[in-house]
């Protein structure tokens, strides 16, 4: 039998004010999406001034980056190379700004942030997923 870490309330509730305090220390309007392993939701919010549509992609990033074990912005990188096949692909936003949570080396879940340039929203995703492990 194998052992699972997973993201709990309050490594939720850790993540969204580590990334929450990044976004306010500089000032940006964002929103911030948190998801298990299996890009399912666990917590989101939508900062003062964010637009609607930030929470929906917010949510995208995070759940492409926990399926894809990888930054969403990796995917970006691959597109803007040239491999536009990949903006088919199934359950995939190539956006920077979804990272990774990763325990023991184990890919727990993802952050996802949008609302301001994409290499912000990559630094504010960060801020929240490095903050447990």
């Amino acid at each position: 039998m194998q052992s699972k870490f997973i993201l709990g309330h309050a490594e939720v509730t850790r993540i969204l004010a580590a990334a929450r305090a990044e976004a306010l220390a500089n000032q940006w309007a964002v929103s911030i999406a948190v998801v298990d392993d299996g890009g399912h939701p666990l917590g989101l919010e939508r900062l003062d001034g964010a637009t609607a549509s930030s929470a929906y992609i917010a949510y995208e990033k995070a759940r492409t980056s926990a399926l894809g074990r990888r930054e969403s912005g990796l995917y970006e990188q691959v597109v803007n190379g040239g491999r536009t096949a990949f903006l088919s692909a199934p359950n995939l936003t190539p956006l920077e700004g979804g990272v990774p949570v990763v325990h023991a080396g184990q890919v727990i879940g993802a952050v996802g942030v949008s609302g301001v340039k994409s290499e912000q929203d990559a630094q504010v995703a960060r801020a929240g997923a490095t903050c447990v492990g």
